[in-house]
């Protein structure tokens, strides 16, 4: 999918040396390009064997990442695992995203971030026809958001304290930062 540099450079922003983190739904390697040098190791799954592909061949560069086949719905590793959690560009294609947060959630260590750009529709002139674009190149929208609908998905699935920005560009984006309690809700 298309991505403006500027995503990766914001989620980038809430990564620490010492993190050890997840990427889920890595695509093409967009954001993983930017995370790497940010973090001790990076873990970058994907569903798509080929997204898995371009992406290990766009960060060849980096010796901190670790390529790996996965469902963000069901991942295979144990509870609180990483510092830090990355789901680009994925949420608003999940049939079930509350199973993909719950998943999330899981991994993620007390005190950790979960970190989940998202398109965003910016305007009602404008709506829809980026959507349109990204679907054209295969991607099955079943959410659309704009920013205040984007809070609310979290508000609705019970995340009160979530931290938003928005990355504007080609495709704008709204980053939800959520910071994992020590015990979940």
């Amino acid at each position: 999918m298309v991505l403006d540099a500027g995503t990766g450079k914001a989620v980038a922003e809430y990564l620490e040396p010492s993190d050890i983190v997840l990427e889920c739904a890595c695509g093409t390697g967009a954001i993983t390009e930017c995370i790497a040098p940010k973090c001790r190791k990076l873990v970058a799954t994907d569903f798509a064997t080929g997204m898995l592909r371009q992406a290990s061949k766009k960060c060849r560069k980096f010796e901190n990442i670790l390529f790996r086949r996965a469902d963000i719905t069901n991942i295979k590793c144990k509870d609180a695992r990483f510092d830090k959690v990355v789901a680009g560009n994925v949420i608003h294609l999940l049939p079930e995203p509350e199973k993909a947060l719950a998943e999330l959630e899981r991994v993620v260590k007390p005190g950790g971030k979960i970190i989940i750009p998202t398109y965003i529709n910016m305007t009602k002139a404008t709506a829809g026809l980026g959507v349109k674009f990204v679907e054209l190149l295969g991607a099955d929208f079943k959410k659309q958001f704009d920013l205040e609908t984007y809070k609310s998905f979290f508000e609705d699935m019970g995340y009160k304290n979530v931290e938003y920005r928005v990355v504007d560009g080609r495709m704008p984006c709204a980053v939800a930062v959520i910071q994992r309690k020590d015990q979940r809700h």
